[in-house]
């Protein structure tokens, strides 16, 4: 259901518009923006960092990675999704992954950034999208399962944000959340791409806690590479000429090797095994309340 802005009266998402005081979205830039304030200049990304990610994450070990573990995720704990919302869709590369895995799904991906989405609508033709403010997301028991993928670190409301896909979600949905972990790994890279913090284990969970949620699984990820990690952080931070980018443009070979050892560590996650530490976390949790 759809909670109108204008009288607060709900009606289904799929009539377009309010039935009872007529309210519907504006349009920008072809989809429909639910904070048109926010639509040009609300993202925490500058626009050109999203062409240069659509061209990288294609083939980059890290993205790969990512996307493998949400895949398995869902297939382990939300086998039958019938309707995903992503919010911070970026260029759209979770979400395409997502509807390949789950056709019969109604896929949904949002953005602050309506420029954003053309990246997105492109590369994942069958979804839907739209622009909206992560914070007041207009829905209400709408979506059996919300991914939030590397976007709550850019946020400082971040608290507001999952009490709003609380609201989005049905009773017994899933909500996945990865985040950049370990303050400790603060770099130039963070400062780069607009992070408000790196979550420690204890404030990530809490907050999910707090939002109504029941955590299922949390664990660690990009663990096994956690000390090459450590040191790339520590020399970006003397690089006084860093471009966020360089840590993405890896050698062809190199790429390859991290990736195999990311796939090791995912084969550990499926068997059980929750890292303590590690670059990023996962969080797996339902809403129960």
């Amino acid at each position: 259901m759809i909670n109108c802005p204008r009288c607060e009266s709900e009606y289904n998402l799929a009539e377009k518009k309010c039935q009872h005081c007529g309210f519907a979205p504006e349009i920008i830039e072809g989809f429909p923006a639910w904070a048109p304030a926010l639509a040009t200049d609300g993202s925490a990304y500058k626009l050109e960092y999203f062409s240069k990610l659509a061209e990288l994450e294609e083939s980059n070990f890290w993205f790969q990675a990512r996307n493998a573990l949400i895949g398995w995720a869902l297939r382990k704990y939300h086998p039958n999704v019938k309707s995903f919302l992503e919010i911070g869709c970026g260029t759209g590369f979770v979400i395409s992954a997502i509807s390949k895995r789950f056709p019969e799904s109604k896929m949904i991906g949002s953005e602050i950034s309506s420029n954003a989405l053309e990246f997105a609508s492109k590369r994942a033709p069958r979804a839907e999208f739209m622009q909206m403010d992560a914070r007041h997301l207009p829905f209400v028991n709408e979506f059996d399962t919300v991914g939030i993928f590397d976007v709550l670190e850019h946020i400082p409301e971040d608290e507001t944000v999952l009490r709003s896909i609380h609201r989005a979600l049905i009773i017994n949905g899933l909500l996945l959340v990865t985040v950049p972990q370990h303050p400790f790994l603060w770099s130039e890279s963070d400062v780069h791409w607009s992070h408000v913090r790196r979550y420690t284990r204890a404030e990530i969970e809490r907050k999910v806690s707090e939002a109504g949620f029941e955590i299922m699984r949390s664990s660690s990820f990009i663990s096994l590479l956690l000390p090459i990690m450590a040191v790339a952080r520590y020399f970006g931070k003397t690089n006084k000429e860093y471009d966020p980018f360089d840590e993405l443009n890896l050698n062809p070979l190199l790429n390859k090797l991290l990736g195999i050892v990311l796939m090791l560590e995912r084969v550990l996650i499926r068997l059980g095994v929750s890292f303590p530490v590690g670059g990023s976390r996962l969080i797996i949790a339902r809403k129960v309340k």
